[in-house]
This record gives C-alpha cells, structure tokens and sequence, in this order.
C-alpha cells in the first residue's frame, strides 16, 4: 500500500468543509463579536511570527481534549452554538481540525483556507504573541 499524499488528501477533504478566504473571515470578524477564532499552530510559530488578533492558541494535538466538555483539560469558550473559525500556518492542519471539530458535534466551523500566511501575505493585522507571552523565542 503507498503512502497517502497528504496534500492530494487535504485538498479533497475541503469539498467536505466550509472554506473561507481572508476576506470572508474579515467581514464575520466585523459582523460577529461572538466568532470563536483558533490558532492550531505550535506555540513557537506564535511567538515568531505573530498571530490573528483575538484568537485562541490551541495546540492541533490538544483540541479534541480542550474541546470536550466532558474532557477535564475542557476550555469553557468552546461552546456547541459558536461560530469557530479555525487556522494553521497554511490551511492543512486546520482542514482536519475543522472535521475533528464536526464529527464531535460542533456544526457551525469553519477553516481560513489560505491560514495565517495567506492572512499575513493580504495584509491582515496581526499580533505580536512574543511582547506579552510567557514563553520566549529561541535564541539565535
């Protein structure tokens, strides 16, 4: 058996999920205050590169936990009537995210097609994580 291309893969698994482009989620940004915005990148492609203003870090590997409500690791902005737009670095990780998301019963998510580069290369504000964050760059 050959190993899947993970892109060939990814790409058919967005005819099954909702697509946004930077626009798309710009505009939801301004007409819901509620949206509940995930960044899945790891907490070092945070700190040097920035973030989404207004997103939640989630680590990909710990969303599933922190979105159980039953799970003990639970984050209480995770809600089944939320709007969740979720994100990575260029919209792979996120693809599977948003059906993680799905199939435990969250139906209203979505996934920023082009991520977080394609937000940044449009344009869009980003924060500096690395100013406020507890966490810092490594050196060199």
């Amino acid at each position: 058996m050959a190993i899947k291309n993970i892109f060939a893969e990814t790409n058919a698994l967005k005819q099954e999920i909702e697509n946004l482009s930077v626009q798309q989620l710009q505009d939801e940004q301004a007409d819901n205050p509620g949206l509940l915005l995930i960044d899945l990148r790891e907490i070092q492609e945070l700190l040097d590169l920035g973030t989404i203003p207004g997103a939640k870090h989630v680590a990909r590997g710990m969303l599933e936990f922190w979105a159980d409500p039953a799970s003990p690791y639970y984050r209480d902005y995770f809600a089944e009537d939320k709007r969740i737009v979720v994100f990575c670095a260029g919209g792979g990780r996120s693809v599977y995210a948003t059906l993680a998301l799905r199939d435990m019963g969250y139906s209203n998510v979505a996934h920023l097609e082009a991520g977080f580069n394609g937000w940044r290369d449009a344009g869009g504000d980003v924060q500096d994580v690395a100013a406020t964050s507890k966490w810092m760059r490594k050196p060199g």
